[in-house]
């Protein structure tokens, strides 16, 4: 496996060849399929525990490698994070302010799987309800998908970083919702983490200037009420301080010439959880 390849910017981000578009797309499609496939068992009287299960066995019967499993320590395939959990939720936990993992009547929850597949990294995660969410728990997880949009519409070369975080920030400001700010996207492709750090909320023209064969995450984390979060004694769950309702969604895209590939686009359609 060559990590080598391609030339490393200034703000050492690194540019891929035009050949790394087909591997990060093959392990950004399975790991599509994967959020697909688990979309019926999220329904009231689950448990993220039994979810995680299934995406273990997916990720298997795949034949590929969960990107999580020994992640510093973490032994999970999947993050599952439930209503005013922000990110990182571990499957099986109780879920913050119950006794169980067990999900309820109009639950909204973020499920977050990274695959490797011949050594490339595939990384996305999308918002599910089980049952019928709440009008303003919906309202929710539409901005939040239309925000993750919007800063995509801003990925070609000459654009910058910052004009990414300002569209998806004013958009989600203009609705009276709040981007959290202690978590945000990265650079990926035959690593899991690398620069950029593709932060979700910024000044126009600010930051590293975009160019074609940049791999990167957009993954805008939204609250309804004010963006500060904790994380819990466990080290990995980050909640919302004030409790309220928190919703993400994460596509891995790579710059193109005229704009930007989504690498983990939903085969069946299911990607926003009711469109």
């Amino acid at each position: 496996m060559d990590e080598t390849r391609g030339r490393i910017t200034r703000d050492g981000i690194r540019i891929h060849e035009d050949a790394d578009f087909a591997g990060m797309a093959a392990a950004g499609r399975i790991a599509a399929e994967i959020l697909d496939a688990v979309a019926p068992l999220v329904v009231p009287g689950a448990t993220t525990g039994e979810i995680d299960a299934f995406i273990t066995a997916e990720v298997e019967r795949h034949g590929v490698t969960s990107a999580t499993v020994g992640y510093k320590g973490y032994q999970h395939a999947s993050c599952i994070s439930v209503n005013h959990v922000v990110c990182h939720g571990i499957p099986g936990s109780k879920v913050p302010g119950r006794s169980n993992d067990v999900l309820q009547t109009q639950d909204i929850l973020n499920i977050d799987v990274t695959v490797i597949v011949d050594g490339w990294f595939g990384d996305t995660s999308r918002m599910y309800v089980a049952g019928s969410a709440k009008p303003f728990a919906q309202r929710l997880i539409n901005v939040t998908h239309e925000a993750l949009m919007r800063g995509i519409a801003a990925v070609k070369p000459g654009n910058t970083f910052g004009d990414i975080g300002h569209a998806i920030q004013t958009y989600v400001e203009a609705n009276r919702m709040s981007v959290v700010r202690d978590f945000c996207g990265h650079g990926l492709g035959r690593v899991f983490h690398s620069p950029p750090n593709v932060l979700h909320y910024g000044r126009p023209g600010t930051g590293p200037v975009l160019e074609e064969g940049m791999f990167f995450t957009i993954e805008p984390m939204v609250n309804l009420g004010r963006p500060e979060t904790k994380v819990l004694s466990d080290d990995w769950t980050a909640i919302t301080r004030d409790k309220s309702l928190s919703a993400q969604f994460e596509h891995s895209v790579g710059v193109t010439a005229t704009g930007c590939q989504i690498f983990t686009l939903s085969p069946a359609g299911r990607f926003h959880p009711t469109q």
